[in-house]
């Protein structure tokens, strides 16, 4: 029994040490992380801006009625091809022919009082030629009858005649002195007879004018219970029925919608405010319809409209995206998934995003501090050392004393404040500091004179520049011994999924590291550490 039992422990004793010995020495010879590498490609690179939109014919007429009425016929329907002028939709014109009657009647009695004027001008002028004649002739008798008068008082006077006859002298003289002015009177009315007649004539002339424009109008009504098409196209909508009756009092009514050619269309589309600056005339589109997943439409940018379309605090901007429809199968109002074609590269070398995401576990904290570094580069107030900024403007503007003494007092103050503003929440830190900045450089630019600030503003905006485009990432090569290599890279454009690389730091097909896994006892990997994702690859950097 006791050589059982040592045997027995012997036998447990070796199976520990191998245990031991596999642990300490086999499994200390495999490594500990595993890496998924991708190689650098050559190739091309595009990239889009997205954005929803709706297919609409490019020119679209709303056909009308000026007239209100009831719809008599219809000429045409949904989907009819019309032409130019051509009838398709008829209202009862039953009333308005018999506006145009009255109106003809009323230019006949216009016409007809003109007519009546101008015999009563000729009437009274007769009557004034005779009223001349007799106002002669009653001059003449006047004439006369004073000269016997005269005669008669002279021969009274020396007894020759008798006083009767001198009073007959003078009754002939006064009766026909009153006849001169009967006729002198009928010759005025007959003027007054004339100017009268003239003046209804002119009156009944005006009536006439009027009467013709009433004719006119309602003849254009009567025409306007006709509806034509104003253009060449195909209806694409019906509005009313016949029997329907129509009120144009306050506004047309729509009884047709026209498209004037839907082998030409067009996408109107809503791009958002942070994106539309990279949208330029004239760039290529795709875009895809749910009718037609299968097929890809292409286009070209034609317009970017400048009225702002605001919905729930986003601003998008209307941009026309030109289209051909020769086959017909976009139909208006479609919904239009759109990608702008904003950038494109041929022949460049780019990686997948994964590598830029991508840190070992040993290189945590130096990501945080990478990210850290990007964040102040991005930053347009990104904070400079107040010596570095004294020693700078002192060397390129050839600073006074004065202006020298002036700056440091300046920079001393701003850092003050700024190192109390840190203290603050960090939203109310953020706008401090930021405006502490931009009155500093305001302070500094006092100090100078016109050359130098010119000089300082070339600065400025060279800083600001360089700020806003700096876009730097690490990515990580494999070494055949130890830990991974980092290699800094500056990139461009991006398609969400590669990304182009700038500059002569990698090669074509080079391999680099995407991922890291960590192998466990049944050979299955898992990601030992998950990056954090940079900010998102858009446009040009």
């Amino acid at each position: 029994m006791k050589k059982a039992f040592s045997l027995w422990f012997i036998l447990i004793l070796l199976v520990a040490a191998a245990v031991i010995g596999y642990v300490y020495f086999i499994k200390e010879k495999e490594p500990a992380d595993k890496y998924r590498m991708a190689k650098v490609e050559r190739g091309s690179l595009s990239t889009y801006v997205t954005a929803n939109g709706t297919v609409n014919p490019v020119t679209t007429v709303l056909v009308g009625t000026q007239v209100s009425g009831t719809i008599q016929k219809l000429y045409a329907d949904f989907n009819s091809l019309v032409k130019k002028g051509q009838l398709i939709a008829q209202i009862d014109p039953a009333t308005f022919q018999a506006q145009v009657s009255m109106a003809k009647a009323k230019l006949e009695n216009a016409k007809a009082a003109s007519l009546n004027a101008q015999a009563d001008i000729a009437t009274a002028r007769s009557n004034i030629e005779s009223s001349k004649a007799n106002v002669l002739k009653a001059s003449v008798l006047v004439e006369d009858t004073k000269r016997s008068l005269q005669r008669a008082l002279e021969l009274f006077q020396r007894n020759l005649i008798s006083a009767s006859d001198r009073d007959a002298a003078q009754t002939s003289h006064d009766s026909s002195l009153a006849q001169w002015e009967a006729t002198r009177a009928q010759q005025k009315a007959s003027e007054a007879q004339l100017e009268s007649s003239k003046a209804r004539l002119e009156s009944s002339r005006a009536q006439i004018k009027q009467a013709e424009a009433e004719v006119e109008l309602t003849q254009v009504n009567l025409d306007h219970t006709r509806i034509t098409a104003p253009v060449n196209g195909i209806v694409i909508s019906r509005n009313v029925d016949v029997g329907q009756t129509v009120a144009a009092s306050l506004q047309a009514p729509i009884l047709f919608t026209i498209a004037q050619d839907l082998t030409e269309m067009q996408v109107d589309t809503n791009v958002s405010e942070a994106d539309i600056g990279r949208v330029a005339v004239g760039q290529e589109t795709h875009f895809t319809v749910d009718a037609y997943p299968q097929i890809t439409f292409k286009g070209k940018v034609t317009e970017i409209r400048n009225a702002p379309l605001t919905i729930q605090n986003v601003v998008t901007y209307n941009v026309v995206i030109h289209v051909r429809n020769p086959d017909l199968k976009l139909k208006p109002g479609m919904t239009a998934n759109v990608s702008i074609l904003v950038a494109h590269r041929e022949n460049i070398l780019k990686i997948p995003n994964a590598a830029l995401r991508f840190r070992p576990e040993f290189a945590r904290k130096e990501a945080a501090d990478m990210k850290e570094k990007e964040r102040r580069l991005a930053s347009p107030s990104a904070p400079a050392a107040p010596g570095q900024i004294f020693e700078r403007l002192k060397t390129e503007f050839n600073l006074s004393a004065d202006q020298q003494a002036s700056l440091a007092r300046i920079l001393k103050e701003t850092q003050e404040e700024i190192q109390l503003a840190r203290k603050m929440s960090p939203e109310e830190s953020k706008v401090k500091v930021k405006e502490l900045r931009g009155l500093t450089r305001m302070k500094i630019r006092s100090l100078l004179n016109e050359e130098q600030k010119r000089k300082y503003d070339q600065m400025m905006e060279r800083m600001e520049d360089t700020q806003a485009s700096a876009r730097v990432y690490k990515i990580w090569i494999p070494a055949s011994k130890g830990k991974p290599i980092p290699m800094e890279i500056s990139t461009g454009i991006s398609d969400g999924s590669f990304t182009e690389i700038i500059g002569d730091g990698l090669k074509e097909g080079q391999e680099i590291i995407t991922e890291a896994s960590r192998g466990n006892s049944k050979g299955e990997t898992s990601a030992t550490s998950k990056p954090p994702t940079p900010a998102p690859l858009r446009g040009f950097r």
